[in-house]
Order: structure tokens, then C-alpha cells, then sequence
């Protein structure tokens, strides 16, 4: 077996055996240091076999035997660790090669020790002497990163609430709840890190059901790091959550619930079979753009990566899981939360699509700031590698702007100032773009007056996200500045100081 690196220009002989989780920990190794983006487009890592790579055939899993579910939680409560549980539980990869937070892999998730991308793993895992096929996503904590936790929820019909029994519910454990119930999900309620000293399991019960009306019998207790009770919740996630809908259908719907770019490939498509089947070989078209034709030339699974899935031809089914590659270039031609149909029955099945739920789901960006190339002559390469990154993040928004010393660059509307602070070193790790980067600013809005300058601006309000945007003074009538209306929830003795500082941030009761 040869490892070819096109950019250290190396090659490394290796007497090792054909086998698929040699090659994973020579990946896994990689992905210490890289991200998933830099081992597919800096490294090129090329692995060139003899023997054919073992494939993964998922036709013996009909709608009823598949489970779609998302582990939702506040930062810190275990999401990741729950994860590397499954994994490990499951067989799908060996105990001594399990690292920490498996899925992130991600090189700023593995620096901040954050997830901040939805990561998906298919698991096998057998029940009463049935296998099941178990669609996992792994979703981050952080209110910054709540778009990829919403976007996760279109793709299951359960979720996994948890909460660690020594911090209690927290403020992302309410929003993530209201999410996965908006989306009729089933939620099974469990509570992570017993082993803990600390832990107050009886307390956190009673939060759980005055606050969600879930009953101490039917919450899970379980321990991430050590592995108690895990067999069992991956029991009741067979019995509790449903299976996906078993439509009976020829024709072919799928929504994309996440994209991101390769070199050698292009744009690839993480999608959910909600009718018919997928197979290599067939002509298909994306609801954004229904003028392109592509065609299948690879389905892969996540298991915890990319394995070719088998079959004669190779076929994803309805309820499951994968990864598309079709030669997708333009980064116009598929978006997250497209549906894709056969070109054959698109004209029919297109015009009747109502929009998907992750398609509706619209970001709110809190946070802007603009973005310009070190030198100016890297507009073109800069705007290039932004819209890759796009691909991956789609709740940024990006318009061009210029700049009379800076030059051409980017407005770009963030969630948060971490959300910023991980896009920036992202587009630095993966891209290795260095950017001029201004100082954040909130949007306001204005209120302004007179006919003529309503119909010049086409609106008697606007939104600023920048100082030179604004209009004479004079036609102005009100400033509005950002607010927030939400719930505090806290003990009593710490009531007088969260009084005080909302008070000090002119905060109204």
C-alpha cells in the first residue's frame, strides 16, 4: 500500500494489510492537525489498493428498521462524549483508536475543544436480534452555532434532550427543547454525568419535569465518560423514537441538509431519502436550480467516514442517510435545504415542493463586520474561498462592499462574536486566506420621513449596519437600537445581582 502527499512530496511504503480501519487511523491521524476540507484539498491523500475497498450495503434496511436522531444540550453537558459512546458501543470504530470528541474534526473545534459543526455518523446496532441502522448527528452547544442544531432537526424524527445533572437545565437546553418540539420530534430526556460527586440527580429530575413535564421514570441516567447506561439508551432509542414515514414511491425526493466543498469533487451533498431511492447513475436536479442536470457518481455513507455504499448499482433508500457526489461545481446550482428529484419526473415534482423546513429556517445575523484581502490583487481568491466556506455555514450572510484605503471586500452578518471570531480562523485553517478583519457592530434601524425619501430608500425604515450608511440626520425622525426579550431563570439568592445587572444594561422588568 502506497500514501501518496502531493505537497511534502513523500511517499511512504507501508507493508500493511488491506484493511478499512488502517486507513481510518491513518486519516484519524491527519485529522489532529486538519481539518476534514485540508486531508481532501491540501494533502490530497491519495491511497492506491489492489484489493477492493469494503463497501457497505444498506438495502437490508427497510423505513422500519432506521432511527434519525440528533443529541441536543447546553454547552459542555456531554453532547460529543455521548457521541464517542455510540461509537465506541456500536463497534463502529475499536476502543484504541477512539480519540476525544471523535466527530469534531474540525482543526478550530479541536483547539477550542468546541463542536461548532453538526456532524453526522451512521451506527449499526442490534436489538432483540434485529440490526437497525442508526442515523446519528452530533450538534453543538454554543447559542452562536444554534442554526446547525435547527438545521439538524429537519433530518430526524427523534432527539436526545440531555443535561448534566451537576449544572442542571440551562439556557440552550429551553431553546433546543422548544426547537425539537416546534419540530414534532419525539425527545427522549436523559441525564449525563451521575458518576459525578457533585451531581444532583434528584434536583435536576424535578427541573425536568416542572419545566418540560417529563417524569422522573421515563428520564435516562447515564454516564458519557464512563459508559453506564448507555446500552440502554441506545435500546430506547430503538423503541421510543419512530421510524421514518414508509412511502411507497417510485420517484425520487431528497432534501440536502448540509454541503461542503472538495477539490477533486467538488461540491458534496449530505442529503435524507424522504421518497423513492438514489443510485449511482441517475440524472438529477436541485429545486434552487432546476435548469442543472447532474449525474450520480458516487453515494457514500458516514460511518464514522465515507464508505462507499454497495449494491448492484450502489442505492439509497428511503429513510436513510448519505453522501451525493455528482460533479457539482457552481456554488449556485444546490443550496442547504434543496429537495432533489430525477430529471424526469422534476418538472412534475418540483413546481408541487412546498420549501423544506431547513430552507425556511432564515438566519438573524446580531453581529457584522466587514472583510477585506491583505493584498488587494486576492479579491478574486478571497471571494472564492468565502463562497466555499458559505457552502458549509449558510447562516452568514455576505454582500460586497468597498472600502476608499481598504479596497474591495465583505460585509458579512454573524450570530454571535464567536461565531465570527471560528469563521475568520476556519477561512485561515482551511483556506489559508489572511484577511483584514474590522471591528464588529451591531445592526440599528431608522425611522425616516417625507415622501420623497421614503420612495428613494423604498421604506420608511432601514437598517444600518454601518456609520456610512446612514442618511442626513435631518430626515431621520428615530434611532432603534438591538434588544433583547428573553427569560432569566436563577435561584433566589442570586436574584438582587441580576436585578442590578439588568438594570446597569437599562433592562425592563
Amino acid at each position: 500500500m502506497f500514501f501518496l502527499f502531493r505537497r511534502s512530496l513523500v511517499v511512504l511504503k507501508c507493508s500493511l494489510k488491506n484493511s478499512l480501519n488502517q486507513i481510518e487511523s491513518i486519516r484519524r491521524i491527519s485529522l489532529t492537525r486538519f481539518s476534514r476540507s485540508s486531508i481532501n484539498d491540501d494533502l490530497s491523500i491519495k491511497i492506491i489498493q489492489d484489493s477492493k475497498i469494503e463497501t457497505i450495503d444498506l438495502s437490508r434496511f427497510d423505513a422500519k428498521k432506521i432511527r434519525n436522531f440528533c443529541v441536543i444540550a447546553h454547552i459542555d453537558h456531554g453532547k460529543s462524549t455521548l457521541s464517542d459512546r455510540f461509537i465506541e458501543m456500536t463497534g463502529t470504530v475499536a476502543k484504541d483508536q477512539l480519540e476525544e470528541q471523535f466527530l469534531d474534526n474540525l482543526q478550530v473545534e479541536r483547539e477550542r475543544g468546541i463542536t461548532v459543526k453538526a456532524q453526522t455518523c451512521s451506527l449499526f446496532w442490534n436489538y432483540k436480534n434485529e440490526e437497525y441502522l442508526l442515523n446519528l448527528i452530533d450538534t453543538p452547544g454554543h447559542v452562536d452555532f444554534s442554526y446547525e442544531v435547527w438545521r439538524s432537526l429537519s433530518a430526524c424524527e427523534g432527539a436526545i434532550l440531555l443535561v448534566d445533572a451537576n449544572s442542571g437545565v440551562q439556557a440552550q437546553t429551553i431553546a433546543h427543547f422548544n426547537h425539537a418540539l416546534l419540530s414534532d420530534l419525539v425527545i427522549i430526556p436523559v441525564l449525563n454525568k451521575i458518576d459525578l460527586k457533585n451531581a444532583d440527580i434528584e434536583s435536576t429530575l424535578q427541573q425536568l419535569k416542572k419545566l418540560f413535564e417529563f417524569t422522573p421514570e421515563e428520564t435516562l441516567k447515564v454516564s458519557a465518560k464512563t459508559g453506564l447506561g448507555v446500552e440502554t439508551l441506545l435500546n430506547e432509542i430503538v423503541e421510543r423514537i419512530p421510524p421514518p414515514p414508509e412511502i411507497k414511491s417510485d420517484q425520487l425526493k431528497a432534501v440536502v441538509f448540509d454541503l461542503w466543498f472538495e477539490k477533486f469533487k467538488g461540491i458534496i451533498l449530505l442529503i435524507r431519502v424522504i421518497e423513492g431511492q438514489i443510485k449511482i447513475g441517475d440524472r438529477i436536479r436541485a429545486s434552487s436550480h432546476t435548469d442543472k442536470v447532474h449525474t450520480v457518481k458516487e453515494l457514500n455513507v458516514l460511518h464514522p467516514y465515507q464508505k462507499p455504499i454497495g449494491g448492484n448499482p450502489p442505492t439509497l433508500y428511503a429513510g436513510q442517510v448519505g453522501v451525493v457526489v455528482a460533479n457539482i461545481n457552481d456554488n449556485a446550482d444546490v443550496t442547504i435545504g434543496d429537495y432533489l428529484v430525477h430529471d424526469d419526473d422534476a418538472d412534475e415534482l418540483l413546481k408541487d415542493l412546498k420549501e423544506s423546513k431547513t430552507k425556511s429556517l432564515k438566519s438573524n445575523p446580531m453581529v457584522f463586520a466587514s472583510i477585506y484581502p491583505c493584498e488587494k490583487a486576492n479579491f478574486n481568491d478571497l471571494k472564492k474561498n468565502l463562497q466555499k466556506l458559505l457552502l458549509n455555514d449558510c447562516s452568514v450572510q455576505m454582500s460586497q462592499e468597498s472600502h476608499i484605503v481598504l479596497g474591495n471586500g465583505f460585509k458579512l452578518g454573524f450570530l454571535g462574536l464567536l461565531h465570527m471570531e471560528v469563521f475568520c480562523q476556519r477561512l485561515d485553517d482551511e483556506f489559508d486566506a489572511p484577511v483584514v478583519i474590522t471591528a464588529p457592530s451591531v445592526p440599528y434601524k431608522i425611522k425616516i420621513k417625507g415622501e420623497k425619501n421614503i420612495k428613494q430608500y423604498k421604506s420608511d425604515e432601514l437598517i444600518i449596519t454601518n456609520a456610512s450608511q446612514l442618511p442626513n440626520p435631518l430626515i431621520i425622525t428615530n434611532y432603534y437600537e438591538p434588544m433583547v426579550k428573553g427569560t432569566i431563570i436563577t435561584p433566589d439568592g442570586f436574584l438582587n445581582s441580576i436585578t442590578s445587572l439588568c438594570m446597569d444594561r437599562r433592562g425592563n422588568k
